[in-house]
């Protein structure tokens, strides 16, 4: 799998967003536009927790857009299956970022998140940096959901440069050791 310090594979992926039939959209994973990266698998499309994952990343879109963090959502459906999923759920509908769909598991393969015996990705995080660089993994197995709260603390420790302390939430003092 791969891990902090490691390049995100700069692949080429079909996407869906928003309500419009799929039409060949893709999304280019080696542009970084100086911007961070929130990439976020779940298991299946029409499951129990993935959708409640989906809605809590969509209700903080804005608080990542306004760290210059790209909303990356993915799961090893298709493009189509995005569409009706998002189409029959106003409120995943509204959880309006790029959804990967990595049918083929090309970009779950070469990151190293599939799940040997269901044959689909775990749930994944990562958050990577302007250069690429992942800075950031976490993995939960596919029944227990993710606090995408915790990964916007993350995402705020991480744009400090700064040692952060255990909880640590913006607005407070990163550690500064005693030279």
């Amino acid at each position: 799998m791969l891990t902090v310090g490691d390049k995100l594979p700069s692949l080429k992926v079909p996407v869906q967003q928003g309500s419009a039939l799929p039409a060949g959209e893709t999304i280019d994973l080696g542009e970084t536009n100086g911007k961070w990266k929130i990439l976020f698998y779940w298991p299946k499309d029409f499951t129990f927790v993935c959708p409640t994952e989906i809605i809590g990343y969509g209700e903080l879109a804005q608080d990542f857009a306004d760290r210059d963090a790209q909303l990356i959502g993915a799961s090893t459906d298709t493009d189509f299956v995005h569409h009706a999923w998002r189409k029959a759920d106003e409120r995943l509908a509204a959880a309006d970022f790029p959804w990967i769909a990595d049918n083929k598991k090309e970009l779950a393969d070469a990151l190293g998140i599939v799940a040997p015996d269901a044959g689909v990705a775990f749930r994944a995080t990562f958050i990577v940096d302007p250069d690429n660089i992942i800075q950031h993994v976490t993995v939960n197995g596919l029944n227990v959901g993710r606090n995408p709260q915790e990964t916007l603390r993350i995402l705020d420790a991480l744009q400090t440069d700064e040692l952060c302390p255990c909880n640590w939430q913006e607005g407070q003092e990163p550690l500064r050791p005693a030279a």
